[in-house]
């Protein structure tokens, strides 16, 4: 080898090995520090608007496999005008809340927030919802009368992330007070829950959440005031300042009359309350869906599932009533037609146990019918869930529909796209298609409801 080629070699050879280094490096960079921030138009084509909100008896909950709470209710109907689903983040505090929506893994804090929170100059705050105001949460214990100087040295124990430390520290500061400020992760209603059972005395808890409570624990003190009156508030990144302005919007048109309604639904029915928070079929008094749980459990076991996909699927087809029928004749809690009732062992449709068990039967026939072709469990179960909908004959046809365009068969929003134009004449007439017409997005739609309320589930109640 001459020096000339010696020394073209090498140049060469060192000019690969700087754009390898830089290649891996913004490969590196880039997958670690990327962050998934969308505006409105990003959210609109998503198709999904992502919230971080609390697990407690106003915000977010489950009632007899129902999603409940002030916040749920408020986010389905902006998601609604957005034209896309909600997805719901319960975050282990209000500082994980703000690290979820520092990396893009949620577009909205909808977590009763003050808008004087200090949490960065990256933050939008949204027009005025409400008025929060916050009070001291103890125990009676025969007290006629408490003043801050009277809690001495006593804990009192707020949640983290929250601005009670804060509204706290001043108060003890200003008064040169000695009581001691303990921050927890707990949700304020556990905190609350401690105090009704004596295990700490002193909490703090927005006003009405508090109030609620007292309606049910009769020991329940609420002797003052720890901040006065702010205007409550969710949060954006400022670099969504188109979704910010729709947001600003719908508030400013739903506040008087929609907002309004849902606050005293959810704050000021006490009975309401107390019956969902202590109902055994709530997620938060107790730790049951409905009444089945047991038959339930039973059959997510011979399919290999969560109980809880089995549960959200019987919530989907009949709201967990035994006598319900569909305007096509389906029955029963898994709303089997009655050829394939007949087909899978079910005489009487309005007996759960024979229809979960005839249910479950058709499922596992279904898993059959795809595990060749879809061997991911959680892929499948996508194109379960939609055959159990519409039939298997009409998911084959978007399957071999997918196949002649060269899409991957085995992934369901590949798969899905093809079953969304079975209502177009160009694909339905298709020859590849066997079972004709059909309204796909149906059946997409079904499948997404489901494994959306099986998360919820997943999210508010335990294995």
């Amino acid at each position: 080898m001459n020096k000339r080629n010696f020394f073209f070699i090498l140049i060469v050879g060192v000019m690969l090995m700087v754009l390898g280094i830089g290649f891996f490096t913004n490969t590196f960079v880039g997958s670690t520090s990327e962050k998934y921030e969308l505006d409105k138009s990003g959210i609109i084509a998503r198709s999904s608007l992502r919230v971080a909100v609390d697990n407690n008896s106003s915000s977010y909950y489950i009632y007899r496999g129902t999603r409940m709470g002030y916040e749920y209710e408020l986010l389905l109907d902006f998601a609604e005008r957005l034209g896309v689903q909600v997805e719901l983040v319960v975050p282990s505090d209000i500082d994980e809340a703000f690290q979820f929506l520092d990396e893009g893994k949620v577009d909205i804090i909808a977590m009763n927030l003050e808008e004087n929170l200090n949490k960065g100059d990256w933050i939008s705050f949204s027009q005025p919802l409400g008025i929060i105001n916050t009070v001291l949460v103890g125990r009676k214990n025969g007290r006629k009368e408490v003043s801050w100087d009277s809690l001495g040295r006593d804990s009192i124990i707020v949640r983290k992330g929250a601005v009670y430390s804060t509204s706290l520290k001043k108060i003890k500061d200003s008064l040169d007070l000695g009581f001691t400020i303990v921050e927890v992760p707990d949700h304020e209603e556990t905190l609350i829950d401690q105090v009704a059972d004596g295990i700490i005395d002193w909490t703090v808890s927005e006003s009405s959440v508090a109030r609620t409570n007292a309606t049910y624990y009769e020991e329940l003190y609420i002797p003052l005031a720890v901040s006065s009156e702010s205007s409550v508030v969710w949060a954006l990144r400022k670099t969504s300042p188109e979704l910010l302005k729709e947001l600003n919007s719908w508030i400013i048109e739903k506040k008087p009359q929609f907002i309004t309604g849902l606050y005293k639904k959810y704050f000021q029915n006490s009975k309401y309350q107390y019956f969902h928070s202590n109902s055994p079929f709530s997620s938060l008094g107790g730790n049951r869906i409905s009444e089945f749980d047991e038959l339930i459990k039973d059959g997510a076991s011979d399919l290999g599932w969560d109980w809880r996909l089995l549960a959200a699927l019987v919530y989907k087809e009949s709201r967990f009533d035994t006598s319900a029928v569909s305007y096509a004749g389906a029955q029963g809690l898994l709303q089997l037609m009655p050829i394939t009732a007949q087909q899978f062992g079910v005489s009487n449709p309005n007996d759960p146990v024979e229809s979960l068990r005839g249910g479950v039967r058709f499922l596992n026939y279904l898993d059959k019918f795809w595990l060749e072709r879809v061997p991911d469990t959680k892929e499948r179960i996508q194109f379960i869930l939609a055959s159990y909908n519409m039939g298997h004959g009409h998911v084959e046809d978007a399957w071999r529909l997918a196949l002649k365009y060269g899409k991957n068969t085995q992934n369901w929003k590949e798969v899905s796209f093809f079953l969304n134009l079975k209502s177009d004449p160009k694909y339905y007439r298709d020859p590849v298609v066997k079972s004709g017409y059909a309204k796909g997005h149906i059946a997409v739609n079904y499948t997404r409801e489901v494994l959306g309320l099986f998360h919820s589930y997943k999210d508010l109640v335990a294995p």
